[in-house]
C-alpha cells in the first residue's frame, strides 16, 4: 500500500472511528495518478491524493457518502469515471475507482507489522462488498478466488511477475478481483550524518521510495522528532554499518568528519557490493579520496563508482534544502534508470551507545 498506508489507516480509524481508503484500480490515457495511487478520507480530513481536481472532488464526496450510509462490514463501492465526458477535466483519459470503508473491525485484519511479512506480501480482496480482505504470502496459497486471480497471485510471489496493483476482470459476468503489493517496493539507502544536510535530507526522502537508516556516531547528533519510517542507528564506528548493510544498499555519505567519511567510503568499497555510493563535497574531495583508497588497494572499477560531487549536475546553490532536492532528484533519477524496486530489508543489527 502506499497512500493509505496500513499506519495511516490506523492512525485515521483511530483518531475519527471510521476511514474510506480511495484507490485507482483502472488508469487509461492520460489521467491525474496511477493505477495504484490512493488517499484516505475520513469524516473532516483527507491525507494523500489520487490526483486533486475534479475527480478527487468526487472521490471524497462519494467516501464521504459512504461512511454515512451504514455499517454493514466490508462496505466497498467502484466509481468509473471518463474524466472529459463526466468531470470536464482535459486529460481525456479513463479512471475507475476503488472505495473501501475501514473502522475498527475491518482494520483488524491487517497486520501490525506490515514489513514483518517478508518481501513480498500481496493484498487481495473481490472489488464486490461484503468479503473480507486477504493477505497472501506463500504460492500455493488456497483460496476461494478464481483460477486467474490464483495463478497471478504465485507468479507475483515467485517473481515471475511484477508485484503491481492489478485489476483481475471477471469471466462470464462473476466479479473483479484487485490485487496490491502490502509494502511499497523500496530502495534500502543508508544515510551517513546528522549535520544540517543530513536532516534536510531524512525531510525531502521521508515520501519517496526509500527505507533510510540514518547513521551517526552519537544519539545526540540526531534530532528529537525523526520521521517514523526512518531507522536511527547511533554507532560509534558508521563503517561497521556500512560493512554490514544489504549488498544491494545505496550509500549516501555526509558526516561531519573527512576522515569518517573516508572511512565509510573505504568499507563499502572494500565490500565491493553495493548500489550506489555518494558522497558530499567537491571535485578536491573526490580526488583526494581516490588517490588514498587506490593506494589501499581499491580497484580502478570500483573507484569509478564513486560518486562526488553530488545531485543533479548543473543545479547551483549550497544551502541544506537546496542541496537534499537535488540528491533527492538525481536519486529517483537513478533509481528509474536502474528500474530499482527492491523490498524494505533491514540492516544487520548495529551495536548501540
Amino acid at each position: 500500500m502506499n497512500g493509505g498506508s496500513i499506519e495511516g489507516l490506523r492512525l485515521a480509524v483511530e483518531q475519527h472511528g471510521i476511514a474510506v481508503r480511495v484507490s485507482v484500480i483502472v488508469s487509461e490515457g492520460s489521467t491525474p495518478r496511477e493505477t495504484g495511487a490512493a488517499m484516505l478520507v475520513t469524516p473532516g480530513e483527507t491525507a494523500d491524493t489520487i490526483g486533486g481536481g475534479a475527480l478527487e472532488h468526487e472521490a471524497i464526496a462519494a467516501a464521504r457518502r459512504l461512511m454515512a450510509a451504514g455499517h454493514a462490514p466490508w462496505r466497498r463501492e467502484i466509481l468509473s469515471f471518463p474524466l472529459g465526458p463526466s468531470l470536464g477535466q482535459c486529460c481525456g483519459g479513463r479512471v475507475k475507482l476503488l472505495l473501501e470503508v475501514f473502522t475498527r473491525h475491518e482494520l483488524a485484519a491487517l497486520p501490525s507489522d506490515a514489513g514483518g511479512l517478508g518481501r513480498v506480501a500481496l493484498l487481495l480482496r473481490p472489488a464486490a462488498a461484503g468479503a473480507p480482505l486477504a493477505i497472501v504470502i506463500q504460492r500455493k496459497t488456497p483460496g476461494d478466488w478464481p483460477a486467474p486471480v490464483q495463478q497471478l497471485l504465485d507468479e507475483m510471489l515467485s517473481g515471475q511477475t511484477p508485484a503491481t496493483p492489478t485489476l483481475v476482470r471477471g469471466r462470464r459476468g462473476s466479479e473483479d478481483w484487485y490485487i496490491e503489493p502490502l509494502s511499497q517496493p523500496r530502495v534500502a539507502l543508508c544515510l551517513y550524518g546528522a549535520g544540517h544536510v543530513g536532516r534536510a535530507m531524512v525531510r525531502v526522502l521521508e515520501r519517496l521510495p526509500f527505507a533510510v537508516s540514518w547513521v551517526d556516531v552519537a544519539p545526540a547528533r540526531f534530532p528529537t522528532a525523526v520521521p517514523p519510517a526512518v531507522r536511527v542507528i547511533a554507532e560509534r564506528d558508521p563503517a561497521a554499518v556500512a560493512s554490514s548493510s544489504p549488498p544491494d544498499a545505496w550509500h549516501l555519505v555526509m558526516t561531519h568528519s573527512h576522515p569518517l567519511d573516508f572511512a565509510i567510503c573505504h568499507a563499502v568499497m572494500q565490500r565491493g557490493a553495493f548500489g550506489y555510493l555518494g558522497l558530499i563535497g567537491s571535485m578536491s574531495k573526490r580526488a583526494r579520496f581516490l588517490r588514498r583508497l587506490a593506494g589501499l588497494g581499491i580497484a580502478p572499477e570500483m573507484l569509478a563508482r564513486l560518486h562526488c560531487p553530488i545531485g543533479l549536475e548543473g543545479l547551483r546553490g549550497k544551502e541544506p534544502d537546496v542541496i537534499a532536492v537535488s540528491v533527492a532528484a538525481d536519486l529517483l533519477r537513478r533509481a528509474a534508470s536502474a528500474k530499482v524496486g527492491i523490498g524494505v530489508r533491514p540492516l544487520a543489527q548495529a551495536k548501540r551507545i
